[in-house]
């Protein structure tokens, strides 16, 4: 499955010298790039509200962030993962970290010059949404061939806590750093940034699949896509997660809920803000010591129906203290399920078209995040914050229910292991 620092092979995947340069690389980037987008979130909602927005017109700036981050996902996702099984995974990555920077270190000379304005945060929005379109299917398909078959797992569930601490830490230190001066978050992430990149040099060289020399890209492509509709599995799982989290995306309102509903300052920002990844963080820890065997697809849907339920106590909440452990709640929910569907398609799906099959994962993760952010801000324009929040945990909760009907296979899914003829049969 992947280089190896030994004979030997290991029990975890942090015996493997490959794992734990991308892990840090993975951790870092996800820091700088959640301090980011907070900040970014923060400034734009500010800018708006201090210019004469009302919160309904405020929250709509937070839709265009939003969109702007979606829209590059969805129409060059086909192509990044594409690339993804074309060229080295590593150094593809490697060139969205530089771009990342770059619009890191942009944005740290305009707050720090007083002249940052929407423009220019929307023109960063879609540089990042373009970066992470390439860095997604690149670092997602690159992980498999890091680690032996049998503790993938664990690497999955130990990569999501590495997204997860990102999460968690990136927008509390970028939101307390603004409260300082606000160009320290942007200093803060050139710098992580830097480092990212560096701890992904260090990651040798990893096996490249090989594609079929006769195929043409778009034939390619579209091979990708063909294999996700024929896969109920995969099909399943990945628009699970797209259509409960789009319409559930309680994150993308926060700073809303801060300013004008829980009626809090720049640290309340930053619990709620690192309040769902929280609950990520421990339910990953969770799984990197005890990776779950038993009836993985029945226990998904359970997860996602809990995130539904909470998302739609957070809406009513005008309570502080309650909205933090709803959105524990919520993250503690998301990484179970990111954790069964990440390993379902990880292990359901062939080291060839891995790439294609990530970015098609990575475009519904972007629709059901970005695409989701700019569906809450919109419904928040037209019904109000906390009843956008609340019809979209009411949404998440529907979505349980038909799936579990339309993809019957989630219901009755008890391991991860495929059956034996899948990844063979599926194979050019």
């Amino acid at each position: 499955m992947g280089a190896l620092v030994s004979d030997t092979e290991p029990t975890h995947p942090f015996q493997v010298h490959n794992f734990r340069a991308y892990w840090a690389s993975r951790l870092t980037m996800t820091l700088a790039q959640d301090a980011m987008l907070l900040v970014i979130q923060w400034q734009a909602y500010n800018l708006a509200r201090d210019s004469g927005m009302n919160i309904a017109q405020g929250a709509g700036q937070l839709a265009i962030i939003g969109l702007l981050q979606f829209l590059p996902l969805f129409v060059l996702t086909p192509f990044s993962g594409l690339a993804a099984d074309r060229f080295d995974r590593r150094k593809l990555a490697l060139l969205t970290i530089l771009a990342q920077f770059a619009s890191a270190a942009a944005l740290l000379g305009f707050t720090a010059s007083g002249t940052v304005s929407l423009p220019v945060l929307f023109t960063v929005a879609i540089v990042l949404g373009i970066a992470r379109c390439f860095s997604g299917p690149a670092l997602s398909a690159l992980s498999p061939n890091l680690v032996p078959k049998p503790i993938l797992p664990t690497a999955i569930a130990l990569s999501s806590i590495s997204w997860q601490v990102g999460r968690l830490v990136g927008p509390a230190i970028g939101a307390v750093l603004y409260a300082f001066e606000p160009s320290l978050p942007y200093l803060m992430a050139s710098a992580l940034f830097a480092v990212s990149g560096t701890a992904l040099a260090l990651v040798g060289k990893v096996p490249q699949p090989a594609m079929r020399k006769d195929q043409r890209p778009i034939g390619a492509i579209i091979d990708g896509l063909q294999y996700v509709g024929r896969n109920k599995m995969v099909l399943g799982a990945i628009t699970l997660d797209l259509f409960a989290v789009f319409l559930a995306g309680a994150n993308a309102l926060i700073p809303v809920f801060a300013r004008d509903i829980l009626h809090t300052d720049e640290t309340g920002l930053a619990m709620l803000a690192s309040a769902t990844p929280a609950g990520a963080i421990l339910a990953g820890l969770w799984f990197s010591f005890r990776p779950l065997s038993t009836n993985v697809g029945p226990k998904m849907l359970w997860a996602v129906a809990v995130f539904g339920l909470a998302t739609v106590i957070f809406g009513f909440s005008t309570s502080l203290p309650l909205s933090l452990a709803m959105l524990f709640v919520i993250g503690a929910a998301d990484m179970f399920s990111v954790y069964v569907r990440q390993s379902l398609i990880q292990l359901h799906t062939p080291d060839d078209k891995r790439g294609r099959v990530s970015s098609v994962s990575m475009m519904t993760i972007s629709a059901s995040n970005e695409g989701g952010d700019a569906f809450s801000g919109a419904l928040a324009y037209v019904l109000g914050p906390v009843a956008a929040i609340v019809a979209g945990g009411v949404g998440a909760l529907v979505t349980v229910a038909v799936w579990s009907r339309i993809f019957p296979v989630l219901r009755t899914t008890k391991t991860f292991d495929p059956p034996d003829d899948l990844l063979e049969g599926s194979k050019p």
